[in-house]
């Protein structure tokens, strides 16, 4: 249903359309000439613009309307970039949206810490120290980017979703890095987490939330104009982007972030749902968010926290499926009344769940219990889980993603805590 204000935003393109045969056509040049500069700037090598498919396929069809012909460097480069994007053998072909290589290896980092064994081999910590090696060599340190249009005099210091995104890194990805990169002792006081830190804190919004992209991107109207129908043109703070910045600057414990800190807690308090969960807009969906949350509220020493807790603990408890998973659906997007239903349980959605539940100190309930035993359960032969719910939003309500390597990460992840908290049968 269209609001009022779409309405009008519609009447007033279908007015100001008649006076278009008008615009004289050097008007019209210059901004075709000023829109192309502005894209192929941005067009990223063979990363691609934005690094993500729907901005390089527009990209590439954009240059063969502005004439550029198909041997011209920039259509093969960009042709180039969607061919990375394709997977093809002997049975099969699909193309991935994007690659997300960043925030893969911040999480195998982050579950590996986990899972560290007592004494781990020479293997293990060569691997964890070469996957953070390769994290510190891509953090985005120059260059223009189009968050500074915000904030001109911040130094860089963010990481990208994917290979390569210079213009682009997330506050998302830049806080997972460093939560990762703080496990690793040696690392805590060097350059790359303070740089990270401080260009995380110049992105705070002026509400006390962390969006993805940009701050203060919270003009709501925008999304009512015409082309806007997918409703998520804007970068507004969401709470689980917040979570995980407040995560890592607690756990890196530096003085001069105490007051970023503190009003982020302001808007993560004031932003819980009155059922008691909290909205996840990178993964679906309220299950996300109040995992995100509560998992940064463990490292948080302040009274307020315990009701919110509580809220929170009480809702995940109730939203568990008879099996002893979580599932939820993308419908909750539109309908939040669903919040936490509507699917079948996944491996991943129900990690979540029990993390969160464990980061409450609710390691040792039965309903705890139940969602471990579900995991084992579900297990397959090769060791790991594999669902296929597509429940990472790109845009919610129109495109969703699916990271196969959840069902690695996140159940190991929750097991690999069961086990450090009760011990019993995840050992």
């Amino acid at each position: 249903m269209r609001s009022p204000l779409n309405r009008l935003f519609l009447l007033v393109e279908r007015t100001v359309r008649l006076g278009e045969p008008l615009i004289p056509s050097f008007v019209r040049r210059r901004a075709l000439r000023r829109a192309e500069s502005w894209f192929v700037e941005r067009l990223n090598g063979t990363d691609g613009l934005g690094a993500i498919f729907p901005a390089m396929v527009n990209a590439y069809e954009a240059l063969d309307v502005l004439g550029y012909t198909g041997d011209h460097p920039l259509r093969k480069q960009a042709r180039e970039a969607l061919h990375r994007l394709l997977v093809v053998d002997e049975s099969s072909a699909y193309c991935q949206p994007c690659f997300s290589p960043v925030w893969d290896t911040a999480l195998a980092v982050l579950v590996l810490h986990e899972a560290r064994p007592p004494a781990p081999d020479a293997a293990f910590n060569t691997a964890l120290e070469r996957a953070c090696d390769w994290l510190e060599e891509r953090q985005v340190t120059a260059g223009p980017a189009d968050w500074r249009t915000s904030r001109p005099d911040l130094p860089p210091g963010g990481w990208a979703f994917q290979y390569n995104n210079s213009h682009y890194p997330d506050l998302d990805d830049t806080s997972a890095v460093g939560w990762a990169l703080v496990q690793q002792e040696a690392r805590r006081g060097g350059e790359t987490l303070a740089r990270a830190a401080d260009w995380v804190v110049g992105m705070q919004s002026r509400n006390g939330g962390f969006a993805s992209f940009d701050a203060d991107n919270t003009c709501a109207y925008l999304g009512a104009i015409p082309f806007a129908d997918h409703g998520a043109l804007l970068d507004p703070p969401t709470a689980d982007v917040s979570a995980r910045t407040l995560l890592f600057l607690r756990l890196l414990g530096r003085l001069q972030d105490r007051r970023a800190v503190g009003v982020c807690l302001d808007y993560l308090l004031g932003e819980q749902e009155e059922c008691g969960a909290w909205f996840g807009r990178w993964g679906t969906n309220y299950t996300y968010g109040t995992w995100s949350v509560l998992a940064a509220l463990e490292h948080v020493d302040d009274p307020r926290k315990s009701e919110a807790v509580r809220r929170a603990v009480d809702w995940l408890l109730r939203v568990q499926r008879e099996d002893g998973s979580w599932g939820e659906s993308n419908d909750t997007y539109g309908r939040p009344e669903r919040a936490g239903r509507g699917a079948e349980g996944t491996s991943f959605q129900t990690a979540w769940a029990l993390l969160g539940l464990m980061a409450a100190g609710e390691g040792d309930s039965p309903e705890v219990q139940h969602g471990i035993d579900w995991l084992l359960r579900t297990r397959q032969a090769s060791g790991l889980w594999c669902d296929d719910a597509f429940t990472a939003p790109g845009f919610p309500r129109v495109f969703y993603l699916r990271y196969h390597g959840y069902g690695a990460y996140f159940p190991l992840w929750a097991l690999a805590r069961y086990r450090r908290e009760v011990g019993g049968p995840a050992s």
